[in-house]
């Protein structure tokens, strides 16, 4: 009987393993494929994005199968193409969001929540007990229990923000959404404050001694945080630079509490009316902030810098130092342009600041000479008054903005190349040249406005800034300013120091906002054990710059993404009682749908292609323009437009095309 079970088992056997055309075939085409693993970015209109260190692949909306944005997945490559690759979810492999926030909308089986993320594209159903007194309109906040093989998500409101449209409840939302939060947990709180309070008499003693100097600060009329002070002496045709910086590394030590804390945030993110501190208050705006007239622990770079701009020489020192002056950009630019009211009430400053001048403009000319990028990035100034009416324009950015920059960047340049020559780790802000295929798009674009460019496969930032150097009175300047920009990669931290391009820097750190930035409270604590303990000592941080790196370039991301969502939101308070008005504009995007027109003032508006007149309009992905026989719109072009509405759900305006009683044929 055992014979024959063992003849029938091996039979059967026999029989699996036979290799019919249909099995062959099938074990081929999975041998063919090409399975990649990556995290899905989404679409408010359905597909997603597999974004994979190797590139990116595009996901339809029927091959998503339940993946959403976030969501880690396994696909397999089912077109390749050029620079155009498509794939199919085999697998999600871990869920992206358990929390989100939303626009609650009761029905009669319970409620829904749609995602102020708009690339969460599915809807979370709310089952009727778990909507926490949520009512239709309210926004909130989800968390959710359970994703489902098909169908919507399911979750619960875990917290009621307020009405849909008021202000504080919207920017609540937001804030929640990209992960941002304005609270601190209590021991936080208490840990900061403890530190806050230490005495530094003796700490204050060992230090170098800078309080007998002039040395004060210059930042916006509404900066809430003062980290950063600049001094200056002239001898001979030499320039003694000194940039100060708040210890902050004195006061949050390594794995406290605070520490802990602050390395989850990253960074802090600012509103046009509040912060969200990567610090608690209590060092943020007190002991840390170099207020006017009190002592304050800093860790300075002072550079010794000769008439061609060349750091000769470099001291980085544990200092002490007492801020002459609170400066806004605004008072330094008048002293600056010469007015002698301002020039009297503080004379040593506004002879400084002259000195100042002096030195930025070497500075500067050495930078643009060595190939950096300065790019004409406008930035809004939101402002809102006791009423709540918002008030939006360009932010200004003169000589003694410029002159503070050119500072900090030197400051950065001259740490980085020190801790570089000693070869002790550090966290690099580092910027990769852009990526081929977009480099060669961008030739192509160039060569459809008429502009000749040789082409090159190692582009240099020289090369970018000689040609924008060559085109600055020309009509097409904005929009070849705009195209580079686009072209150019997004700049990170790293623990390998690879260069800044954009900068065109050999080495490049951030060591001058250790308040808001947690690379630079790394960089800080890096260059202190280096000072005192030597070499040996900075082992310590190698293994965790990667770590430092990661999580920072990370929340930046974030940060941005939350800062754009609220500016985004504010522009379109300002826009919801323009309805009906027309204004100048320039086309700021393209796209098979329609055009997006950047008001003067930063406000930006959607025209359909379908409102166009003359007709259906073909799609120039490669030039950026929409066009027909008789008229065509280009990326940079001038444009009236008439505001015909807004949707604050989505953070988006509708424009049309003003009447400009012109022949459009």
């Amino acid at each position: 009987m055992k014979r024959e079970n063992k003849k029938y088992r091996a039979q059967k056997g026999a029989q699996k393993k036979k290799k019919t055309p249909e099995r062959a075939a099938a074990r081929e085409r999975a041998q063919r494929e090409k399975t990649i693993t990556g995290v899905l970015q989404g679409s408010e209109r359905g597909y997603a994005f597999l974004l994979n260190e190797d590139g990116d692949y595009f996901i339809a909306a029927h091959d998503l199968h339940g993946a959403l944005h976030g969501d880690k997945v396994r696909a397999r490559e089912v077109r390749s193409h050029g620079h155009s690759r498509q794939a199919e979810v085999l697998k999600v492999l871990e869920r992206g969001r358990r929390e989100l926030s939303g626009t609650y909308v009761a029905n009669r089986n319970g409620g829904f929540v749609t995602a102020d993320e708009r690339r969460f594209f599915a809807d979370v159903f709310i089952p009727h007990g778990k909507e926490k007194g949520a009512q239709t309109g309210d926004k909130v906040a989800v968390r959710i229990l359970r994703y489902l093989s098909r169908g919507n998500p399911e979750g619960e409101v875990s917290e009621v923000f307020g009405r849909q449209f008021d202000r504080e409840a919207e920017i609540r939302s937001i804030l929640f959404s990209c992960g941002v939060s304005e609270r601190f947990p209590e021991h936080v709180l208490r840990d900061a404050e403890r530190a806050a309070k230490e005495d530094l008499s003796a700490e204050r003693a060992r230090r170098l001694d800078l309080t007998n100097k002039v040395i004060f600060t210059i930042d916006g009329e509404d900066s809430r945080d003062f980290d950063d002070a600049v001094s200056i002496e002239k001898r001979g045709k030499e320039y003694i630079l000194g940039v100060h910086i708040a210890d902050v590394s004195h006061y949050v030590k390594e794995g406290s509490a605070v520490d802990k804390e602050a390395f989850e945030r990253a960074t802090s993110v600012y509103f046009p009316e509040k912060v969200a501190p990567m610090l608690p208050e209590s060092l943020s705006n007190g002991a840390c902030s170099l207020v006017e007239g009190e002592p304050r622990l800093t860790l300075s770079c002072i550079m010794q810098v000769d008439g061609k701009g060349n750091a000769v020489k470099r001291t980085l020192a544990e200092s002490v130092i007492k801020s002459s002056a609170r400066l806004t950009y605004t008072e330094a630019q008048r002293m600056l342009d010469g007015d002698e009211k301002a020039r009297k009430q503080r004379p040593e400053v506004a002879a400084a600041l002259d000195t100042m001048k002096e030195l930025f403009e070497i500075l500067s000319a050495k930078r643009t000479a060595r190939g950096s990028v300065d790019f004409e990035l406008p930035e809004a100034q939101i402002s809102v008054d006791e009423n709540g009416k918002v008030s939006l324009g360009k932010r200004e950015r003169d000589t003694a903005h410029r002159l503070i920059e050119e500072f900090m960047i030197l400051a950065n340049e001259t740490v980085a190349e020190e801790l570089f020559a000693k070869k002790v780790p550090c966290v690099y802000r580092v910027h990769e040249k852009p990526d081929p295929a977009k480099l060669s798009a961008f030739y192509d674009f160039l060569q459809g406005l008429g502009i000749s460019e040789q082409r090159k496969g190692e582009v240099s930032g020289r090369d970018f800034s000689d040609l924008l150097s060559r085109l600055k009175d020309s009509p097409s300047y904005p929009v070849v300013n705009t195209v580079m920009l686009r072209t150019m990669q997004k700049a990170k931290y790293a623990p390998q120091d690879i260069g800044h391009f954009g900068l065109a820097s050999e080495h490049y750190c951030h060591f001058t906002s250790p308040i808001r930035r947690y690379p630079d409270l790394e960089v800080h604590r890096v260059v202190k054990t280096l000072l005192n303990e030597g070499k040996g000592g900075t082992k310590r941080y190698k293994a965790r710059a990667a770590e430092v790196a990661a999580q920072s370039s990370a929340r930046e991301l974030k940060a941005q993404e939350a800062e754009r969502a609220v500016d985004d939101f504010y522009k379109i308070l300002w826009l919801s009682d323009k309805i009906g008005q027309e204004f100048d504009g320039v086309i700021s995007g393209v796209t098979n749908f329609g055009l997006f027109v950047e008001l003067d003032n930063t406000a930006e508006g959607l025209i359909r292609i379908e409102t166009l007149k003359g007709g259906w309009y073909d799609y120039d992905e490669k030039n950026y323009t929409l066009k027909n026989k008789k008229k065509s719109y280009k990326l940079g072009q001038k444009i009236r437009i008439r505001v015909d509405g807004v949707n604050a759900m989505s953070r988006k305006a509708e424009f049309s095309e003003a009447e400009t009683g012109e022949d459009d044929g």
